[in-house]
């Protein structure tokens, strides 16, 4: 039973005055036997939820209760507030302006000051630090598609530069990796699809709406299908670029090798992406084993070097 889920049905219902079950399901995307045990929870929490039967039912808090303050502790409302103050970084809304000044709500005022100090005691900021400036209005612009079922077209950019003209109903916006994605129903592909913002261009809403469907979540665990792609390669780099190699990999997977350098067990895909990291690190980084994927490294590293040469001898 999640925490957070709790916690947003009793927004919800604080919000709406009566909502049903079915619709809470799909809001959170459990099945209505889910919602039920909720309740039941919120219940036993001391928050009197009652269900009403019928045409126009549903599940309401009862009218004449008021809600106390010491429902949450301060570490709750600390929590609460830290990740949706790092979500209102990225997307800006009324809703969530709304739903942070109801949690501020119920902080005692003697609790404030230690509530502040422990708010700011974590930061989460999903802005970028630099970066395609779209990825803030293309947000904005599918958030409102994703609640008015609105179309959405737009050029991607996919694999080795192919561009293509995509109509997409939206379903869902991810966040993964520090990159967000939406995923959707695309007409050209007639199938469901994970893009990512950075690579989109020319995104506009449309005006026409479509019935949502059974929508597929997209898979976004992929530790145990790397597990069975991946393999160790072995390489030697200087200390200058350890902080990165370490975003790859842990400690246990490091040798200290003479004069700063280090030789690491390095998890590898043989495709362009892994071989990109191994490049990204310059002339502090060596592969030396296995041969083939050390071969095809000083391959690349030839046909840029041709790349430059090819330059000179046209400005000479």
């Amino acid at each position: 039973m999640k925490v957070d889920r709790l916690v947003s049905i009793i927004m919800t219902l604080l919000d709406k005055k009566r909502i049903g079950a079915q619709e809470l399901a799909d809001m959170f995307e459990v099945s209505p036997r889910t919602i039920y045990r909720d309740m039941e929870a919120i219940n036993l929490a001391g928050i009197p939820v009652r269900s009403i039967s019928g045409v126009g039912g549903g599940f309401e808090i009862m009218p004449e209760y008021k809600m106390d303050k010491k429902v949450f502790s301060t570490a709750d409302l600390s929590a609460i507030l830290t990740g949706l103050s790092g979500l209102s970084n990225i997307i800006r809304g009324e809703e969530l302006a709304n739903v942070l000044a109801k949690v501020k709500s119920f902080i005692p005022a003697e609790k404030a000051k230690d509530m502040e100090i422990k708010a700011n005691q974590i930061c989460i900021d999903l802005s970028p630090w630099t970066g395609n400036k779209n990825i803030r209005p293309y947000l904005e612009m599918i958030k409102t598609a994703l609640q008015d079922h609105k179309l959405l077209r737009f050029e991607y950019t996919a694999h080795h530069g192919n561009k293509t003209v995509r109509i997409v109903e939206p379903y869902q916006l991810v966040l993964k990796g520090g990159h967000w994605y939406f995923q959707g129903y695309c007409y050209i592909r007639e199938d469901y699809r994970l893009f990512k913002l950075s690579r989109i261009s020319e995104l506009q809403m449309k005006q026409e709406t479509f019935m949502p469907r059974d929508y597929q979540k997209p898979i976004l665990d992929f530790e145990e299908i790397a597990e069975t792609m991946q393999t160790e390669i072995k390489i030697r780099i200087h200390k200058s670029v350890l902080d990165r190699v370490l975003e790859y990999g842990t400690y246990d997977r490091l040798a200290p090798d003479h004069d700063g350098y280090y030789i690491v067990n390095f998890p590898f895909i043989e495709n362009d992406y892994y071989y990109n990291i191994l490049l990204g690190f310059g002339d502090q980084c060596e592969c030396l084993e296995p041969l083939h994927i050390r071969t095809k490294i000083r391959r690349k590293i030839q046909n840029m070097a041709a790349i430059y040469d090819n330059e000179r001898s046209k400005t000479s």
